[in-house]
């Protein structure tokens, strides 16, 4: 999605249109390359042979960018000839993101700047059950106090933020911002989150599910190739990374992992169905037992191993998180029984924690909003 466009669904004029403003393919480019070259720096001779863009084409967007405030020099490089190449750098400070995590029972925002690092967080404890009204006041009185406290001004004179990135469960509709049967609050169904939550802001706001938010964050964050990111908190779904870009299907519909049914006429779940993996999952870990749902975990990410053939798998979510060795252990044995058990070469398809913690969510909310000024809309 391009952030270029959130003027018109917001109907408000939106913080950080500097930044929007300036942003083009080209652009993306250039900027991309700066935030990986970090404070170091990179020439522009370095950025026209990296991009194929002409020197003439660099030295334009690149002193549009400084003198926007997006770009510095980062001083001087010795050269084979001539004089020594000036380097730049981007400027981290000069835009900003806000990341929300609504999840069931509680919520996390924090702010992030354009290199993608974490500058502020605040944390609140109602969520989805708290109901349309409380929930909006909450995520509006949050967001409001974390740009205050850290950029000292109120989102009306936040001219460094780009938006709101908002990452909760699914099902829902990303491009319109409208959320559908979310398993267990069916009184969510056909709410417009983001229009109404843009009209309090009057600032540009994106909807994600939480898995995709979290698998484009990782992807921004530098995970490559094909992934999956099976988050299992308050309940158990997966965001689906493919030849480096998030696979949300034709309805943002892909990646409703746990509700694959493993056990025919097994125990009822929450969406109606019976037997499903989350339903499994859920129930072996609220009689305690750890070992066995890292298990059915397993079956799980199996199954998908064997249907995509991805990279990696990587697990987060706070009930992860409360044992994170079991369940690693617990998935990779499965995994590794499997590629046993059918032959396959190579090695097994490995598994680990995911990196960014219980913030993994919040932050790729957040990055909802600054992948797409990389050119990583879709990671």
């Amino acid at each position: 999605m391009d952030p270029v466009n959130r003027t018109d669904r917001t109907g408000s004029d939106p913080a950080g249109a500097n930044l929007l403003a300036v942003r083009s393919h080209n652009t993306a480019l250039v900027l991309d390359l700066l935030r990986g070259a970090r404070p170091e720096g990179i020439s522009r001779l370095e950025i026209a042979e990296r991009t194929g863009l002409t020197p003439q084409a660099v030295s334009k967007i690149t002193a549009r960018l400084r003198e926007d405030g997006f770009a510095a020099e980062a001083g001087r490089r010795a050269s084979t000839g001539g004089k020594p190449r000036t380097v730049l750098r981007l400027v981290p400070e000069a835009g900003h993101a806000v990341g929300v995590h609504l999840d069931r029972d509680e919520l996390r925002v924090v702010l992030l700047d354009l290199n993608g690092t974490v500058v502020g967080e605040r944390r609140g404890e109602t969520g989805l059950g708290g109901g349309a009204e409380t929930v909006l006041a909450l995520v509006a009185d949050e967001v409001t106090a974390l740009v205050t406290e850290v950029l000292g001004h109120g989102l009306a004179d936040a001219g460094t933020l780009l938006g709101v990135g908002v990452a909760l469960p699914g099902p829902l509709d990303h491009v319109g911002g409208v959320l559908h049967r979310v398993t267990g609050f069916p009184e969510w169904e056909g709410f417009a989150l983001r229009d109404a939550l843009a009209g309090r802001l009057g600032v540009p706001v994106v909807v994600d599910k939480d898995t995709n938010a979290a698998a484009l964050g990782l992807a921004a964050g530098g995970e490559r190739g094909s992934f999956a990111y099976l988050h299992l908190g308050t309940g158990l779904g997966a965001g689906l990374v493919i030849g480096g870009s998030v696979h949300r299907g034709a309805r943002t519909g892909a990646g409703e992992f746990g509700h694959q049914v493993i056990q025919l006429d097994g125990p009822p779940c929450e969406c109606g169905d019976r037997g499903c993996l989350e339903a499994l999952c859920l129930a072996a870990v609220g009689r305690g037992e750890t070992a066995e749902a890292a298990r059915v975990l397993g079956v799980g990410a199996g199954n998908l191993a064997g249907l995509l053939d991805i990279d990696r798998v990587l697990l987060g979510g706070r009930t992860i998180a409360s044992a994170p060795g079991v369940y690693v252990q617990g998935v990779s044995g499965v995994l590794a029984a499997r590629a046993r058990r059918e032959g396959l070469p190579g090695e097994t398809v490995p598994v680990r924690l995911a990196p960014g913690g219980e913030r993994v969510v919040a932050v790729g909310a957040g990055q909802l909003l600054l992948a797409p000024v990389f050119g990583r809309a879709g990671g």
